[in-house]
C-alpha cells in the first residue's frame, strides 16, 4: 500500500513553509542589494544537489514577549552537509530574514549539532555569519547558547578546519565565535563585526566614531588583523572558501590534498636568477621568489592586507601542498614587527597542526627597532615566532635569500629552531648583527678618527660582510645545509619536500605548551 497522500501532502506542505524562510519578498530585497539568501550561500558552496540538511522543522523554544505564537522557520539558521570538490563538508547559515538570524537555543543547538557532526565525521566547517546577534527575548538562555558554539569551536580548533563568513552583522559575543574559527572571510559591503557599536562607545567613552571605522572589513583586514580575507560579494566569499579547501585536509589526522605525480622535475630555472636586484639594500617583492616556486603560479595568499612585512599563504611545489613564510622586503625592509610576529606565528601553528610543510623565506634585517615597539611587547610577540617554529613537527625546509641577522634569524626558522634543510642563495648575509650596525660598535674608536668616516666605514662594513656574513662561514659550521644558485631553488625544494614527506618527529608528552600570548 502506498503512503498516505495526506500525509504526504502536509509533509510538503511544512517543507515549503521552512524552505521559505522569510519569504518572497525579503529574498527579493537581498537579491536587489547583490546578496544571496542564507540558503543560496549554502547551495553556493556545495555541489549541485549533495546537501543535506539537518533540523528543517526546527521549532523555537522563546516564550516571551509575544514571540510564542510567532513563527520563526528553521529557527533562522540552515545546517547540514554537502560536498565541495569530491569531498563532504559541513555547513551552517544564519537566516538574516527570520528573526533577524538572531540566536536563540534551538538556533544554537543545530549550530553545535553540525559542529559535533563535523568533529566525528573529521570534516571540515564553513559557517556564515548574518545576523543580529542574541534572541533577547530568551535572555539568559540566548547568553547561554552562545557559550555551546564558542565551546565547540575550541574543540574542533586543531582537529578539523573551521571557515567563518561574515556576511552581514556580527556583533557582540557573537563576533567570538569566527574568531575563534581558523579562518574568516568578510565581504565587504553588507558586514560588521564589532563588540561595540559606535552609540556604545560614545555613551561610555565620549569617543565619537562609525560603524566603518570600527567594524567593516577594510579595517579588519588591514589594522586589527582579525580577518583573513576581504570578499567582494557573498559568490566571491564562497569562492575564496573553496579556494581554500583545496588546501587543506579534512582533518588533522590526513594528509592535505598533494598532487604527486611519479616524475618531478628537477630543471633549473633561470628566472630566479634575474629576481634580486644588485644592491642587497635595494627591497624586491618577495613574492615573485613565492609565485615562481609555486606550481603554474599558484599562490593563495593570507592576510595580505595585515601587517605587509611578512607574507604568509599557501601553494604547491611539486605537488606538495606547502604554507610560505616569507619576509617582505618592500614594506619596513622586511624586518619583523609584533604584528608580523602574531601574524606568522598563528599560520605556522595552522599548517603544523594539520600537516601542511612549511617553505620559510628569509630576508630580514632583525626585530623593528622602536619605543612603542618595546614597551608593546615585541619580546614577547617575536618570541610566538620562536615557539611556534620550534614546536612544529611538520617538514620544514628554509631558504636564506639575502639578509639573516640576529634573533631574527633565529625567528624565521634557522636550523636551532628546527629547519629540516636551510639552503642559502650566494647572496645571503647571516649575523649577529648588520655590518653596518656591528663596524659601528667594533671600529668605533677607528671611525672618530679617520678623516673621511664614511667611506672608512663602507670599507670596514664591506669587509665585515666578507668575513663574518659570509654563508660560505654558516655553510661551514654546518648552519646552512647547501649554497645553492637561485635557479636551482624550485628543483632543490621540491626534491627536499618529497623526501620528507615520511618525516616523523615526537615531543614530550604534555597537555600543550604555553606559548607566550
Amino acid at each position: 500500500m502506498a503512503i498516505s497522500k495526506t500525509l504526504v501532502d502536509e509533509l510538503e506542505k511544512r517543507r515549503a513553509i521552512a524552505l521559505e524562510g522569510g519569504g518572497a519578498d525579503k529574498a527579493a530585497a537581498r537579491h536587489a542589494k547583490g546578496r544571496l539568501t542564507a540558503r543560496e550561500r549554502l547551495m553556493a558552496l556545495y555541489s549541485p544537489g549533495t546537501f543535506q540538511e539537518f533540523g528543517l522543522h526546527a521549532l523555537h523554544n522563546t516564550r516571551h514577549f509575544g514571540m510564542e505564537n510567532k513563527p520563526i522557520p528553521a529557527d533562522g539558521v540552515i545546517v547540514g552537509t554537502g560536498f565541495v570538490d569530491g569531498r563532504p563538508v559541513a555547513g551552517f547559515s544564519q537566516d538574516f530574514t527570520v528573526a533577524g538570524g538572531s540566536l536563540g537555543e534551538i538556533h544554537a543547538r543545530k549550530i553545535c549539532h553540525t559542529l559535533d557532526h563535523a568533529v566525528k565525521a573529521g570534516i571540515p566547517v564553513v559557517g556564515f555569519q548574518d545576523s543580529g546577534g542574541a534572541r533577547i527575548q530568551e535572555g539568559v538562555g540566548a547568553l547561554s547558547a552562545y557559550g555551546q558554539v564558542f565551546y565547540r569551536n575550541v574543540q574542533l580548533s586543531g582537529v578539523v578546519p573551521q571557515i567563518a563568513v561574515i556576511a552581514g552583522p556580527c556583533a557582540g559575543g557573537a563576533a567570538y565565535s569566527p574568531a575563534l574559527m581558523d579562518f574568516v572571510i568578510m565581504t565587504r559591503e553588507n558586514a560588521q563585526m564589532f563588540i561595540c557599536g559606535p552609540e556604545v562607545i560614545r555613551a561610555v567613552t565620549g569617543q565619537h566614531t562609525t560603524v566603518d571605522e570600527i567594524g567593516s572589513a577594510q579595517v579588519h583586514a588591514s589594522v586589527s588583523g582579525n580577518i583573513h580575507f576581504i570578499a567582494e560579494s557573498d559568490d566571491h566569499a564562497v569562492a575564496i572558501a573553496h579556494r581554500l579547501l583545496s588546501f587543506l585536509p579534512s582533518n588533522n589526522m590526513s594528509d592535505p590534498p598533494h598532487t604527486i605525480e611519479p616524475d618531478l622535475s628537477v630543471d633549473d630555472d633561470p628566472g630566479f636568477d634575474d629576481l634580486l636586484p644588485a644592491d642587497s639594500k635595494t627591497p624586491f617583492d618577495v613574492r615573485e621568489v613565492i609565485l615562481r616556486l609555486s606550481d603554474g603560479g599558484d599562490f593563495m595568499e593570507v592576510m595580505a592586507d595585515f601587517a605587509a612585512n611578512i607574507v604568509i599563504g599557501f601553494g604547491r611545489i611539486g605537488g606538495v601542498v606547502v604554507g610560505y613564510v616569507a619576509n617582505q622586503p618592500l614594506v619596513k625592509a622586511g624586518t619583523l614587527d609584533i604584528d608580523a610576529s602574531d601574524k606568522a606565528a598563528r599560520f605556522v601553528r595552522f599548517c603544523n597542526i594539520f600537516n601542511i610543510p612549511l617553505v620559510t623565506l628569509v630576508d630580514v634585517p632583525g626585530f623593528l627597532p622602536g619605543v612603542m615597539e618595546e614597551r608593546r611587547g615585541i619580546i614577547r610577540h617575536g618570541a610566538k615566532m620562536l615557539f611556534a617554529y620550534a614546536s612544529a613537527t611538520v617538514p620544514k625546509i628554509t631558504v636564506i635569500l639575502r639578509k639573516a641577522y640576529g634573533g631574527a634569524y633565529l625567528a624565521m626558522c634557522s636550523q636551532d629552531m628546527g629547519a629540516d634543510r636551510v639552503l642559502a642563495w650566494p647572496s645571503a648575509e647571516i649575523a649577529v648583527m648588520g655590518a653596518e650596525g656591528a663596524v659601528s660598535i667594533l671600529y668605533n674608536k677607528e671611525l672618530a678618527q679617520a678623516e673621511d668616516r664614511q667611506a672608512r666605514a663602507r670599507e670596514l662594513a664591506d669587509d665585515y660582510r666578507a668575513e663574518f656574513a659570509s654563508p660560505y662561514l654558516s655553510a661551514g659550521m654546518l648552519f646552512v645545509s647547501d649554497i645553492i644558485q637561485p635557479r636551482q631553488t624550485r628543483s632543490a625544494v621540491a626534491l627536499t619536500l618529497r623526501g620528507l614527506l615520511s618525516k616523523r618527529e615526537t615531543r614530550p608528552p604534555k597537555k600543550h605548551g604555553n606559548i607566550p600570548l
